[in-house]
């Protein structure tokens, strides 16, 4: 059996960036699939005179488009990359012979490809939702004009009646998507969350050297890591806010914030307005994810935050999966299937929407109750093994693969 693989922001985990596309691809590869993904790509070694460069790695084969992409973008800027990336997958695709098409958003767009391939080559598509377009980004306020969203929402039904599976990435994306589309009763819909790779942050961690110490030039009583984006979504002056009240009261809770993003800037100047930046607040680089357990291991618990929008609290963000593969404790500041399972798991700390002084006081006394933290960390591994690894989302990919393949 082939599959196609269609990921705009593919990565390996040497690179920065989730990937979920690589663990996923390499597992269908061990179990005897052949895989190819088409991507695009800001690195300009992949810019040459052809449109497409191809690799092969560890048995996967890669298509590369050059299309330099950042979040520093504006959103028509980022939407010209998704329609250029949609002209040019499309052309590949149709290129390439295949038994299941599997295309991953984000953006929407992503499914029109493997719609086209359909059409033509009569070739079934899975659609997996990473993010619940055009919805969430309406919620947000990026897209106010009311033609185009009449536009991406039936472009969305048709990609949802044509796909023989959508594949949601939590409980409260597909709530979403059937609410919405009760007319998808009986169509097969499989909730596959994120994946908490266990293999690569459970192996063997350094105790010799302090990356952390040489990152930041101590080693905190406690410290909270954020991996992830800077964007307008992440509502990162949340945790400078929290950081600021923190302080006063406990100069040994520390916040270590390693990424990038269109906010980083003003994020690093709303550090420096608080007087936070370098005394509990510490803004580095994107560091790879293979660099990341390492990071992990040193810190007391994870951490994963979006603004106050309903619409994206169903979210399922790398970082909640990375915290509990590396057995730590998660902190969000949201409602939503994540506050559930953190409630219903004792697997960390959800913050309210708008912080109150109760809150800060008992979040200080949580970071001295280390039973606990260890009670929590000791659930969220178990967690991470029984419902979020790479063999579970595995087995659930691969009975869908046969369900259609009979079809």
């Amino acid at each position: 059996m082939k599959i196609i693989y269609l990921h705009q922001y593919f990565k390996f985990p040497e690179e920065n960036g989730g990937t979920r596309s690589y663990d996923l691809a390499s597992a269908f590869i061990k179990a005897g699939l052949q895989v190819e993904m088409i991507t695009s790509t800001s690195n300009e070694k992949y810019k040459t005179g052809n449109r497409w460069t191809q690799i092969e790695k560890k048995g996967l084969i890669v298509h590369y488009v050059y299309l330099p992409y950042s979040n520093h973008m504006s959103y028509f800027k980022r939407s010209l990359v998704f329609f250029q990336f949609l002209w040019f997958s499309t052309i590949k695709l149709l290129s390439l012979n295949g038994d299941i098409v599997l295309a991953t958003s984000t953006p929407l767009t992503i499914g029109i490809p493997a719609l086209i391939k359909k059409w033509f080559h009569k070739t079934p598509f899975i659609f997996e939702v990473r993010d619940v377009w055009p919805e969430a980004v309406i919620a947000i306020g990026a897209l106010n004009n009311k033609i185009l969203q009449k536009v991406l929402y039936l472009l969305e039904r048709i990609i949802y009646k044509n796909t023989l599976a959508i594949v949601p990435l939590s409980v409260d994306m597909k709530q979403s998507i059937v609410s919405r589309y009760p007319q998808l009763n009986g169509k097969l819909i499989e909730v596959i969350e994120n994946i908490s790779e266990i293999t690569r942050f459970q192996k063997g961690f350094s105790n010799k050297t302090s990356v952390l110490n040489e990152k930041i030039g101590s080693i905190p009583r406690f410290t909270i890591l954020y991996a992830g984006t800077f964007g307008c979504v992440n509502g990162i002056d949340y945790v400078i806010t929290f950081a600021e009240k923190l302080l006063i009261l406990d100069s040994s809770i520390c916040f270590v914030l390693i990424g990038d993003g269109a906010e980083k800037k003003a994020i690093i100047q709303l550090a420096k307005d608080k007087a936070v930046l370098n005394k509990n607040v510490f803004i580095l680089d994107s560091v790879s994810k293979d660099e990341l357990p390492q990071l992990y291991f040193e810190c007391s618990m994870g951490s994963s935050f979006v603004i106050p929008i309903k619409e994206l609290w169903a979210n399922s963000a790398n970082k909640f999966f990375d915290s509990l593969a590396a057995g730590k404790p998660i902190l969000i500041n949201h409602k939503g299937w994540q506050q559930s399972s953190i409630e219903k798991n004792n697997i960390g700390f959800v913050l309210p929407v708008v912080l109150d002084k109760h809150t800060i006081k008992e979040f200080i006394i949580y970071t001295q109750n280390y039973e606990l933290q260890k009670l929590q960390s000791e659930n969220a591994l178990k967690k991470a093994k029984s419902d979020y690894s790479l063999e579970v989302a595995v087995a659930k990919y691969l009975k869908i693969f046969q369900i259609i393949i009979r079809k």
